[in-house]
């Protein structure tokens, strides 16, 4: 039996938690790995995905993007009807929640969501309560759908001896809902929810201009930029750079809230980060709570000191 994983790219370049589902694949019950591509090629990191133990690639061909998740899925129940895979894991994004949904819903199998961690006898870990607990769950049913959350589990490199490649042309997915057009926000600098160093800004950055510190200390530590939804609701930066129960959940190496009092809404999306810096005014902020290192002070003093700092050692 085989476990089916599917990729997630940008511009043809592998995103990191495509990697991360391999590795989650083999954590949890086979070896037997078969990952999926759709309308892509896969020339650019077809070696990177031997290296993690990928037995089989599938190339999905259709005759139209593959935008939305009503169409990727009604690709992707082609596949599993004629390959009959054990199961399938997905990265916890919007689209592919709603795909993993549909195949759980459409074949009747155990389906969990936002996965984080892998017992080693198999019980799938989730976060409940915005993270204040983890719920133990085991799939019962004869298949499984999951999906993971990105930066969570480690990349280990587990080399398979041969992939073998498979083209599916599927021509013309028919569905009710049809793309008129495609419009591409561009984005500077590193992206947010693959970033391994963050620095976000909440209420207490007070304007949009003043939000420029933050940007400035990210591009110094090669970072992204975040922000809370309170500053994202007072319009000091877009509404793409929110992080938290109702925007991004990441997980960095390094997580710098700056300006941020931590609304359990917002500690939800970012609790998992490896270390996290706070810097504010209040001493009694609940971001203080589950930083690692709290910085009680204005954030206009203390990151223009961070900066030169950087720069000295640079």
């Amino acid at each position: 039996m085989k476990t089916f994983i599917v990729l997630e790219t940008r511009n043809n370049n592998l995103k990191a938690v495509s990697l991360e589902l391999i590795c989650a694949a083999k954590k949890y019950n086979d070896n037997n790995i078969c990952a999926i591509l759709v309308n892509e090629s896969a020339d650019n990191f077809i070696d990177d995905i031997k290296k993690y133990g990928v037995n089989e690639l599938i190339i999905i061909n259709t005759t139209e993007p593959m935008v939305t998740s009503t169409n990727l899925t009604e690709a992707l129940f082609s596949l599993h009807e004629k390959y009959q895979p054990n199961g399938w894991i997905f990265s916890n994004t919007v689209t592919f929640k709603d795909c993993a949904t549909r195949i759980a819903a459409k074949y009747k199998l155990g389906c969990v969501t936002d996965v984080v961690g892998i017992t080693d006898d198999g019980l799938l870990l989730k976060p409940l309560y915005s993270g204040k607990a983890i719920e133990k769950k085991q799939i019962l049913t004869n298949g499984f759908v999951f999906t993971v959350r990105q930066s969570c589990f480690e990349l280990v490199q587990q080399p398979s001896r041969e992939m073998q490649i498979v083209t599916e042309e599927l021509g013309l997915i028919i569905t009710k809902i049809k793309v008129k057009e495609i419009a591409t926000k561009i984005k500077e600098g590193v992206d947010l929810s693959e970033a391994k160093i963050i620095v976000a800004g909440g209420r207490g950055v007070k304007t949009k201009e003043g939000f420029e510190v933050i940007k400035q200390l990210a591009d110094k530590l090669g970072g992204a930029v975040g922000a809370s939804r309170g500053a994202c609701d007072a319009d000091y930066c877009d509404y793409s750079l929110q992080i938290g129960q109702t925007g991004k959940i990441v997980s960095p190496d390094l997580y710098i809230a700056c300006g941020i009092s931590g609304a359990i809404q917002h500690i939800a999306g970012m609790s998992n980060s490896k270390h996290i810096i706070a810097i504010n005014k209040d001493p009694d902020a609940p971001i203080f709570n589950i930083s690692d290192l709290c910085i009680v002070g204005d954030l206009f003093e203390v990151i223009p000191i961070l900066i030169e700092e950087l720069s000295n050692n640079s």
